[in-house]
């Protein structure tokens, strides 16, 4: 029997991408699976959209000369069995009772998360849900903003149950130029404290030191001995945490890299990795912030770190991005 798999996507406003996203995992080849979407406090009724769609009275438009499009469109029939419940509902003893909860291989978990703390902690609900239910041997983490192939799954858990491995990645393109890689995971530089995606296949072995959490698959032997995302980082570098956190628990990472996601990426919080100059504000600090957090958890080179944030500083003063330069001094100095 296929191990069963549950595979949590987290919303923050872009309803449409999710829906999109839905759309692609709805059509997959592997059958043991339960879908858990959970809303990390959308302040655009983003709950309400999703519900519309899977009772068969909402579809998302999409732009005709999309090359992907056919991964998630046209529309899987609906009306599509789901569940909803609040943060609190989801994580008692009423996650057990709803007739339509588990009903089909498709129907989906709602879950509105009633606050916003970040990447680790909407995805930590949707985690607790599945320990609650204890039925599982997989979780997979997946961007909303993501599609996948028809057998993208099959492809991940046939190499993660071949291999054994207990953190496991799929190759992560990009969905506006689905033939260019964005990543075969990532590595980190140990003086500076960076991350950089890995575009090789060939550098796996020797680098890789963390999975994208685009698409984030988690055995429940690695949940039962280190537990849930951590989520003093808000967003950037918790999946890069917990990857280190298992290796120093002698659990395995690896990369399926005949497994397919492609990624429209950081839409949520304006981040862009293909133009590191547009970067939003938020995402811009945050980064930096965390890099400090993790680098202080596990890395010892502090003077690599700070080195690292004053050309930082100086690089943002050239930009003429004054404002962020200072924030990046107040990193330095005071740690906020």
């Amino acid at each position: 029997m296929q191990p069963k798999i549950y595979i949590i996507i987290l919303n923050y406003n872009n309803w449409a991408d999710t829906i999109n996203c839905l759309e692609s995992v709805l059509r997959n080849n592997y059958l043991n699976y339960h879908c858990i979407v959970v809303d990390n406090n959308s302040p655009n009724n983003s709950m309400k959209y999703l519900k519309a769609w899977a009772e068969g009275k909402l579809n998302v438009w999409n732009p005709v000369n999309c090359a992907l499009k056919n991964l998630y469109f046209p529309p899987v029939k609906k009306p599509v069995d789901y569940v909803f419940y609040t943060q609190e509902e989801a994580l008692n003893e009423k996650a057990f009772n709803q007739e339509t909860d588990g009903k089909s291989n498709n129907s989906i978990i709602l879950i509105q998360s009633g606050e916003n703390k970040g990447f680790a902690a909407g995805n930590n609900i949707g985690i607790k849900y599945a320990i609650k239910k204890n039925d599982f041997e997989y979780i997979w983490l997946l961007n909303n903003d993501t599609v996948i192939e028809a057998d993208t799954i099959v492809k991940l858990l046939e190499y993660a149950t071949k291999n054994q491995t207990d953190i496991t990645g799929s190759a992560m393109y990009y969905f506006d130029s689905p033939k260019t890689i964005q990543a075969f995971g990532g590595h980190i530089n140990r003086f500076f404290g960076t991350g950089f995606h890995i575009l090789n296949q060939t550098e796996i072995k020797n680098k890789l030191d963390y999975v994208v959490g685009s698409a984030f698959l988690i055995s429940k032997k690695c949940i039962d001995m280190i537990g849930l995302l951590p989520e003093e980082y808000f967003l950037y570098y918790e999946e890069t945490d917990y990857c280190f956190n298992a290796r120093n628990n002698n659990l395995r990472l690896a990369i399926a890299t005949d497994s397919t996601v492609y990624h429209k990426e950081g839409k949520t919080i304006g981040a862009n990795n293909k133009d590191k100059n547009n970067k939003s504000e938020l995402s811009d600090i945050l980064s930096l912030k965390n890099r400090v957090k993790f680098s202080k958890k596990y890395l010892k080179n502090r003077f690599g770190l700070y080195l690292g944030l004053f050309i930082s500083f100086l690089i943002r003063i050239k930009r003429g991005q004054v404002g962020r330069a200072f924030k990046i001094i107040k990193i330095i100095f005071l740690e906020e």
